[in-house]
């Protein structure tokens, strides 16, 4: 008897090949490795949890990277590019100087309750004293983009009255900085010890019009 194929099942369609994306894999890649960095610190974390996370390979994470400690890099690229990417879509030029400051004291605050990784792997760097931010030319040229264009804002907000001479826009990036990262990298230490939630939505309101407030209030003419 002669060998028979039973008949394909009309209603089972074949899987698709899959698609060779290289970008599209390493960002699975950074988008893994940035959660296991701010779970695990750059000691803790393992490739092998990050390949998991991806259904990739150890293999294929060296392959894009190299090595941890350049993922970890790349990584710290990402998440401040991605900062300063948005920052540069706020549009601030075309706002009065003080709705300027205002939008950006604002947008610095709630990028900074919303991303979590941001802060803890930032938190990280500084336990490393910042050894790895000093190897990429590529943050340091990035973050010049916000203090100049704070600058400008300053510069437009003296010529119309409104702001006073003389403030430096690192110091203002600085402060502004400074009170949106620290009540989320010490939200659990704070709230522990003073007894209060902050991220209760009515604290949140509340502080994020005081330090828009207090910005505002430093710079005023």
């Amino acid at each position: 008897m002669p060998d028979t194929k039973p008949a394909a099942d009309p209603a089972v369609r074949p899987r698709p090949p899959r698609k060779n994306n290289p970008e599209k894999t390493r960002q699975d890649i950074l988008l893994a490795a940035i959660h296991e960095f701010a779970e695990q610190g750059l000691s803790g974390a393992r490739v092998d949890a990050i390949a998991e996370r991806t259904s990739t390979s150890k293999r294929m994470i060296y392959y894009y990277f190299g090595s941890k400690e350049q993922l970890y890099l790349a990584v710290l690229e990402k998440l401040y590019g991605d900062i300063r990417a948005t920052e540069a879509t706020l549009r601030l030029d075309e706002l009065a100087p003080q709705a300027a400051i205002r939008r950006l004291v604002e947008f610095t605050f709630d990028h900074h309750d919303a991303n979590v990784d941001f802060i803890r792997v930032a938190s990280i760097e500084n336990i490393h004293h910042g050894e790895h931010i000093a190897q990429s030319q590529l943050i340091r040229s990035m973050s010049k983009s916000i203090v100049t264009e704070i600058a400008a804002i300053l510069a437009r907000g003296v010529d119309a009255g409104v702001f006073r001479a003389g403030i430096d826009p690192l110091d203002l990036h600085l402060l502004i900085s400074s009170f949106c990262f620290f009540r989320v990298s010490n939200r659990y230490t704070f709230s522990t010890i003073h007894q209060v939630d902050l991220g209760d939505s009515q604290a949140k309101a509340r502080h994020r019009e005081m330090i828009c407030e207090t910005v505002i209030r430093y710079i005023r003419a």
